[in-house]
């Protein structure tokens, strides 16, 4: 298995994750479920997380993909730029869903989420 293997692996997790969480967060609101929500709220940053060696092996992949014949270097920047852009929104999902956990934790009232 080489780096392109291994990006491909990593890079399924942090796209399908989150659609999971999307699922499981719709499923708490409907159900008024505190627990069904917060479990979204883990996919979302376990999602995060999964995007950490999805973006990582990135270059490496680019190493041995970017010399094969029929590849072009404007299609590895595009896919570049939108793996960027996915890795800081996905980062920042991550990063809210732990602030709605302390949040949570701490008893704030904002953090009721069954008030939307």
């Amino acid at each position: 298995m080489n780096d392109a293997h291994l990006h491909l692996v990593f890079n399924h997790f942090p796209i399908i994750i989150p659609i999971i969480g999307l699922l499981v967060m719709v499923t708490g609101f409907v159900f008024k479920s505190e627990v069904i929500k917060k479990t979204a709220l883990g996919l979302f940053i376990l999602g995060a997380l999964f995007t950490l060696p999805g973006f990582g092996t990135g270059e490496d992949a680019e190493e041995v993909i970017e010399n094969l014949p029929g590849i072009e270097e404007k299609y590895i920047e595009a896919h570049e730029e939108a793996g960027e852009t996915f890795a800081y929104l996905s980062y920042g999902l991550g990063f809210l869903s732990l602030l709605g956990f302390g949040a949570n934790w701490k008893g704030k009232s904002y953090s009721n989420m069954s008030s939307f």
